[in-house]
């Protein structure tokens, strides 16, 4: 099979797109960075938006919930936003003043679940929209990205302490060293082996991690390549950006990496997703979600 990158063009000057997401309406989901809206594009390339009621919020991450409602991180606002299907949009405060909350992911009882970069904390919203925020053991740490194991704890990348992070349902805290020296994780995914997987943006690799706490590095070909976020696909792969090469990557659970260049130079490629009609989508901070589709 050959493998095409098409690419839809946002109306809207200086969108940014960051952050990405499917939803069970079948069209793609994505944050407006620059802009201060949540985008919505069809399969077909055709967009809608909804503006963030809070000015300049950071919109970062994005996920959907099982009722179809979309849950995103207000970085600079120190919010999370929630919109209803039907476009109705809500804001609630956390707690942990300048918290930056920025990853986010619905837990195992449809809690959403988000970190805090500077606040060192990861914070969960449950289904009666009560926050709890639990502390991180160490200062610093910086977590970024958060999934759902195969174990039902949610995973979490700490970016400047150079670890995985695991938290049960009540809070409880576990943390396991990446082997390779300022690695500087960001995204992680669990994939169909039923590991966490996550990319290294200075480490140049792409790693996994066992629910018993065994890591292992795959090395990216490409140099400098400052992979950003993975998701997984439709046939046990996994599919990555590589934000500082201008590539879309594509790695089976046995380590195997292809490469696949983004036609439009200096994209910026960032969230990515595999969507319910078995593409993969991705934002590019460019103005432009991109779509790589095997024919």
């Amino acid at each position: 099979m050959k493998a095409k990158i098409l690419e839809f063009k946002v109306p809207e000057l200086d969108s940014g797109p960051y952050g990405i997401t499917f939803g069970p309406d079948g069209a793609c989901w994505f944050t407006e960075q620059r802009g201060n809206r949540i985008g919505r594009m069809t399969v077909h390339g055709k967009y809608s938006s909804y503006p963030v009621p809070t000015p300049e919020a950071g919109v970062m991450s994005i996920v959907a919930d099982m009722e179809g409602g979309l849950w995103f991180t207000q970085y600079k606002a120190n919010k999370i936003g929630y919109l209803t299907p039907d476009g109705r949009l809500t804001e609630f405060e956390v707690s942990t003043r300048s918290a930056s909350p920025f990853g986010i992911a619905v837990g195992p009882d449809q809690s959403i679940w988000f970190t805090e970069t500077s606040g060192n904390k990861i914070g969960k919203i449950s289904i009666d929209h009560e926050i709890s925020e639990y502390s991180l053991p160490q200062e610093n740490c910086f977590p970024s990205f958060i999934t759902r194991g195969a174990d039902g704890a949610m995973w979490f990348s700490e970016n400047q302490a150079n670890r995985i992070g695991r938290i049960t349902p009540d809070g409880e805290i576990y943390e396991f060293m990446i082997p390779t020296e300022n690695a500087c994780p960001v995204g992680l995914a669990c994939g169909s082996d039923g590991a966490v997987w996550f990319v290294e943006i200075q480490g140049n690799k792409v790693g996994k991690i066992t629910t018993g706490g065994q890591i292992t590095e795959y090395e990216i070909p490409t140099k400098e390549a400052r992979p950003h976020a993975i998701t997984p696909g439709m046939e046990g792969e996994l599919w990555f950006t590589e934000w500082g090469q201008n590539q879309i990557g594509r790695i089976t659970t046995s380590g195997v990496i292809t490469e696949y260049p983004i036609p439009t130079p200096n994209a910026e490629p960032h969230g990515i997703v595999f969507g319910s009609d078995n593409a993969v989508w991705f934002a590019e901070e460019c103005n432009q979600i991109g779509m790589l589709k095997f024919f």
